[in-house]
């Protein structure tokens, strides 16, 4: 399916809350996309095919829709899974950064061996919002050693200035499909 082709395909599948968690708000709900077996199933294949072209080591997801989406590519490419989870949620040895978001503050953590030191990390989420999670998340994997190659979300909101902001890191972002405020 060619990029805009998919692009509409996704959106039109994604349901639009308004107003929602507060006035003002667009929120871009995705759970619609995982309860259509059809719709998962290209949006991975097409996430697939953007971790093959990167040399993947690892897929590394944020904490929670993200883990859906990194679940299910990590086991179609038979790569390494891991986490980065809210702070506090996390066995074992941890580091954490904290970071703002569009509704306030959060810190999020990773296993210190989530990965070995230069392999290959693809992020996942489901959105690029403000990009500070996603920021946050690859200065962790960073800080141990990993080389975080790209970022890969459904959706960019780029009005919020998140995907700019990944790309001034040396970030590669690949979002299948973005939304204005006013769609």
């Amino acid at each position: 399916m060619e990029t805009n082709q998919l692009s509409d395909f996704l959106k039109k599948r994604i349901r639009t809350v308004r107003d929602w968690p507060k006035p003002g708000i667009n929120f871009r709900d995705v759970t619609t996309l995982f309860n259509d077996p059809e719709a998962f199933r290209v949006m991975i294949e097409a996430f697939a095919m953007e971790c093959t072209l990167r040399e993947i080591d690892v897929i590394a997801a944020i904490d929670a829709r993200g883990f859906i989406i990194g679940g299910a590519l990590s086991y179609q490419l038979h790569k390494p899974f891991a986490l980065v989870r809210k702070k506090g949620k996390l066995p074992y040895t941890t580091i954490e950064e904290s970071y703002t978001l569009e509704y306030g503050s959060a810190t999020i953590e990773i296993n210190t061996d989530a990965c070995k030191p230069g392999q290959r990390v693809l992020l996942v989420d489901d959105l690029i919002a403000t990009g500070g999670t996603l920021l946050a998340s690859a200065k962790l994997f960073q800080n141990i050693s990993a080389e975080v190659v790209g970022v890969a979300a459904i959706i960019d909101l780029p009005e919020l200035g998140g995907s700019d902001k990944l790309r001034e890191a040396n970030l590669p972002v690949h979002a299948l499909c973005a939304f204005s405020e006013s769609e």
